[in-house]
């Protein structure tokens, strides 16, 4: 990675330092050192992309199909050949596990894999003879200038739910990057350089909430993209709504997962704690509460918290590292305080991860596992996404009264059973209340040709990422209606 004291802006095909008097630093939240620091980009600054990728436009939008996913092979070669550097530098700026970044890496891979369908997948139809002599056709054009606002838990894999497709289906696009973890993209960024790219089609500005303001604004800004929490994603949804933009807004998550006494235990206890405490929690499809069904509580209780207590938490990029940090100490001291509350509110505290401290690390922003039992169904930490390494324990006598519990919580993100019933299975993906479903899976998360979907509180829009749904976002249909009277013919 080429490392700058200042991060740039990427406009129009080049590299611009910014004007800002404001910037923060970049810190591994392991070590608690500044990797760099990333300016509080300006509204100009946001404007001169948004005219960039507007100029660029009518010239990428004529380009074929064929012709633009060329690029998308050179880059999905770029991302084999830098997979291990990019996978340290979202360790190295996010906290992850080295193995969990290149998970990262992977399913990035995928989407822009999905993307290279597009001469397939853009397709429209048509139909003769609708009426006599009259045809009608279908077809999908891009949309313009789009733009997305990705968050920190992802700082690779989020982006590219979004850029692979929006540029494939002729849109050009602008990324507004966590202000927490840019290096990952700057340093795509720099890689996409190579690819040839006719400038201002892809467009990077770094900011925060003026930068995000202008792009839900200005009227050449055709679609938003964003994941966050659900507050953000709201007031996104609202203003760029109002703005008369397209919109898909991923929001928080409170995943509940439902444990049957004819679960396989040991393999439910593995999945789900590989689920609540891989990448310490800090994922919108990490288990929070374990919804426990009769007798199940005693074995699964015992069973996770035992492999809770045994994951080594250290730097990702430590030998043996099974968890890494948060990813700064002001979110380890929210985590810290609603782990006290849920205490205070009467949980019994199986396991207590709080004031962590790691050898060789003791500046880093680590929580260890925690696990609360009991957790009361009207306290804070049954209501509020906690996005750390917390899982919550609550007791059900059936599958109804646990998918009860699941109603009642505004979220709907994902939810998952155990369980060898495959009534109960069919039962719980049926009526469970949340966009991504898994059975005897704890992280439901969609391959690329799925869309990765959400219910209620955890997504504002009408279509999602990934898969089919992006082809619906970036582009807008046009029907066409054509009659060619046979007398005209005779005239030539």
């Amino acid at each position: 990675m080429t490392m700058h004291t200042t991060l740039s802006h990427h406009i129009n095909g080049r590299w611009q330092l910014s004007a800002a008097t404001e910037s923060l630093d970049v810190l591994n939240p392991a070590t608690g050192e500044s990797l760099a620091r990333v300016p509080l980009g300006t509204q100009a600054e946001t404007s001169a992309a948004i005219e960039a990728a507007s100029a660029a436009f009518p010239a990428w939008r004529a380009t074929p199909p064929e012709d633009r996913i060329q690029y998308l092979f050179k880059l999905k070669t770029l991302l084999e050949e830098h997979f291990e550097e990019l996978a340290r530098l979202i360790t190295m700026e996010n906290g992850k596990t080295l193995t969990e970044a290149k998970a990262e890496v992977r399913r990035s891979i995928e989407n822009v894999e999905v993307a290279c369908g597009i001469p397939t997948l853009m397709q429209g139809y048509n139909l003769e003879d609708v009426a006599r002599g009259i045809d009608e056709i279908m077809f999908r054009q891009p949309l313009g200038v789009v733009a997305a606002i990705t968050p920190f838990n992802f700082p690779v894999m989020v982006p590219f739910w979004f850029l692979p497709y929006a540029i494939a289906c002729g849109n050009t696009f602008i990324l507004k990057p966590s202000e927490k973890v840019p290096l990952s993209m700057n340093r795509l960024f720099e890689l996409m350089d190579q690819l040839g790219l006719p400038e201002g089609v892809l467009n990077m500005v770094h900011g925060a909430k003026p930068a995000v303001d202008t792009l839900l604004e200005h009227p050449a800004v055709r679609a938003i993209s964003f994941v966050g929490s659900t507050p953000v994603a709201r007031y996104i949804y609202a203003e760029a709504s109002r703005h008369g933009k397209r919109v898909q807004a991923q929001g928080g998550a409170k995943n509940h997962v439902v444990i049957l006494p004819d679960a396989d235990m040991e393999m439910t206890a593995q999945i789900i704690s590989d689920s609540a405490f891989g990448c310490a929690g800090q994922r919108c499809l990490a288990v929070s509460v374990a919804v426990t069904v009769g007798e199940s509580h005693r074995t699964f209780t015992k069973a996770i918290t035992d492999l809770a207590a045994s994951i080594n938490v250290n730097y990702g990029l430590e030998e043996g590292a099974q968890m890494g940090p948060v990813i700064n100490s002001g979110s380890k001291a929210r985590i810290e305080s609603l782990i006290g509350k849920g205490a205070e509110q009467g949980a019994a505290l199986l396991l207590d991860g709080r004031h962590a401290k790691v050898s060789k690390y003791e500046k880093g922003s680590f929580v260890r596992p925690t696990i609360l039992d009991h957790v009361p169904a009207d306290g804070e930490l049954s209501r509020t996404e906690i996005f750390g390494p917390v899982l919550s324990l609550v007791s059900a006598e059936s599958v109804d009264q646990a998918l009860g519990m699941i109603s009642r919580n505004p979220y709907g993100n994902a939810a998952s059973i155990f369980t060898s019933s495959g009534a109960a299975a069919r039962k719980f993906r049926n009526e469970a209340p949340a966009g991504n479903v898994g059975v005897n899976i704890g992280v439901a998360a969609p391959m690329a040709y799925f869309p990765f979907s959400g219910w209620k509180d955890s997504f504002f829009g009408v279509v999602h990422g990934q898969g089919r749904d992006a082809i619906e976002f970036y582009t807008e249909k046009k029907v066409v209606i054509e009659r060619w009277p046979r007398e005209w013919s005779r005239k030539f």
